[in-house]
């Protein structure tokens, strides 16, 4: 049975995402003794079975996802909302859940729909005849 009917019928194979992008980019999937998903996090260790799928996919708890500090690879990060990885903490500004990389790129298209929505309506194009 093909792995989309299996998701559409309601049997969810949390993996079948994972390998069909593993076997998109040529890397290998991950050994089959890793039966079931768990917090990347240092000293965690959650079981994600019953998590919803975003922290399945994205190997982190709920309560990882949204902590300031936490260890991940012996280094201090953070999960980045937009990125959905963890980064070191210096690319944060202060307590935000979103590294700047990202903020920037956001922010930058913020003003640019802005900037048009403000400039069509300024417009003194056809208030007379000239």
């Amino acid at each position: 049975m093909d792995t989309d009917m299996e998701e559409e019928e309601g049997g969810v194979d949390c993996y079948a995402d994972d390998e069909r992008k593993k076997k998109a980019t040529g890397r290998r999937a991950a050994p089959a003794g890793n039966s079931s998903p768990c917090c990347m996090v240092e000293k965690c260790g959650t079981d994600l079975t019953d998590a919803r799928r975003y922290h399945r996919r994205h190997k982190v708890c709920e309560t990882h996802s949204k902590a300031p500090v936490v260890i991940v690879a012996g280094l201090r990060q953070r999960f980045c909302q937009q990125c959905s990885r963890f980064h070191e903490l210096y690319e944060f500004d202060e307590t935000k859940r979103s590294c700047r990389r990202r903020l920037a790129g956001h922010n930058e298209r913020r003003r640019k729909s802005t900037a048009e929505t403000t400039g069509e309506g300024s417009s003194c194009r056809g208030v007379g005849p000239q």
